[in-house]
């Protein structure tokens, strides 16, 4: 636990979204101290509560996604509900929403209405296609982001259709993209004294990471295509197998580190072999090359292959499980597995902080909210000032 201020415990941010996208920007800005006050409707969890695998009926997704946390319940499709949001934002610096564009309007919750109760709100909007153009009104989810941004075209085999990564990548890039965002629009605050619309998209934010998807098409007419474990001209990086029947990756195409992957294999002269001399040679020859490594690597079990690639300074590593990461010794080391106690599970592993801060560092101090509206006393009572009686009241109303 750390003793110093947290770097972004003068933040107050609203978080109205739900699932991946919104609630995982609240994650991040939650993790670096900022006070995240999570809302969902009466009678209607964020869906994350329940995804993924439980233990003893409570989600093992939830309390990542939620960790550092409040949580408080809002009807903000009721007129009475938009105007205690509008008490909030009074209180506020950053509003969270991932709803289809045209929602906030909706419910008379435009930036613009909001903007007049607090001219220094920031609204960091999170959506399939952002909030203008044709296709703004379309639902959008990560897995559309990811096709029609490009990556989908470019994952997996030549000789198969598309294919997704393992985890929700697109959701996640289109949350990273917002945090940095709504960190740009806190900085820009501090010399305008105004907020803004922060406006990302899941498509734009994995079109954002393809590389020179756009330039090799347009300027060389070349078109990228699914590759499997090798990208076009560049070698040897790919995953080769191993005497004990695993595989391990090398990434060694820089004429360098490939000098010292060829010593490692105990064959130097391939170095000063045209054919792999350079890095556009290595790219013409990927085949041939990729199978000469291999019949290196099916020489030993991937301990060995690994120990003496480390000893040469060539990047390598096993594709790791949960097993293998739990057991890493640098995984440890950098504090990337966190445990807290949970109140029905007892101790929750779950992943650690990124990035490293030397002298601020980010902190996990509890899981989130086990229950919908645990903290709706709190936020309602102390921040806004309300009497028991108008909480009860709004309670009776399902405002609240």
């Amino acid at each position: 636990m750390t003793e110093q201020r947290l770097p972004l415990e003068d933040i107050r941010v609203l978080e109205l979204g739900s699932l991946i996208a919104g609630p995982f920007t609240g994650r991040l800005l939650a993790d670096f101290g900022a006070e995240v006050i999570k809302v969902e409707p009466p009678g209607k969890a964020d869906p994350m509560r329940n995804w993924g695998k439980s233990k003893e009926g409570a989600g093992l997704w939830w309390p990542i996604q939620s960790r550092n946390k409040k949580s408080i319940t809002l009807n903000l499709r009721e007129e009475e509900g938009q105007q205690v949001l509008k008490e909030l934002v009074k209180e506020a610096d950053v509003v969270l929403e991932n709803f289809r564009p045209g929602t906030m309007e909706k419910w008379n919750l435009s930036y613009e209405e909001l903007s007049e109760i607090n001219p220094k709100i920031i609204m960091v909007r999170t959506s399939g296609y952002g909030q203008t153009g044709p296709y703004k009104h379309r639902a959008g989810f990560g897995s559309v982001g990811e096709a029609m941004g490009g990556l989908r075209n470019v994952t997996g085999f030549p000789d198969r259709p598309p294919t997704r990564i393992g985890v929700s990548v697109g959701d996640t890039l289109a949350a990273l993209f917002a945090t940095v965002g709504c960190l740009v629009a806190i900085h820009e605050r501090s010399h305008s004294g105004k907020g803004q619309v922060v406006d990302t998209a899941l498509y734009e934010s994995v079109f954002s990471i393809m590389e020179s998807l756009i330039p090799d098409y347009m300027l060389a007419g070349y078109v990228r295509e699914r590759m499997g474990n090798i990208l076009p001209g560049v070698a040897p990086s790919n995953i080769y197998f191993t005497k004990d029947k695993t595989y391990i990756v090398i990434g060694a195409n820089a004429d360098g580190v490939f000098q010292r992957l060829c010593e490692a294999m105990g064959q130097p002269e391939l170095a000063e072999d045209p054919r792999f001399a350079t890095h556009h040679a290595r790219g013409e020859n990927m085949k041939l090359l990729d199978s000469m490594i291999e019949e290196w690597t099916k020489s030993l079990p991937a301990k060995d292959a690994l120990e003496i690639l480390d000893e040469k300074g060539v990047p390598s590593g096993l594709i790791y499980k949960a097993k293998d990461i739990l057991e890493d010794p640098h995984y440890q080391a950098r504090d990337m597995i966190l445990k807290h106690e949970h109140p029905v599970i007892g101790e929750f592993p779950m992943p650690g902080i990124v990035p490293k801060l030397s002298r601020t560092p980010g902190e996990v101090k509890h899981l989130g909210s086990e229950y919908m509206g645990k903290h709706n006393e709190e936020v309602y009572q102390k921040l806004l000032g309300w009497k028991e009686e108008r909480l009860e009241e709004l309670k009776q109303k399902n405002i609240i």
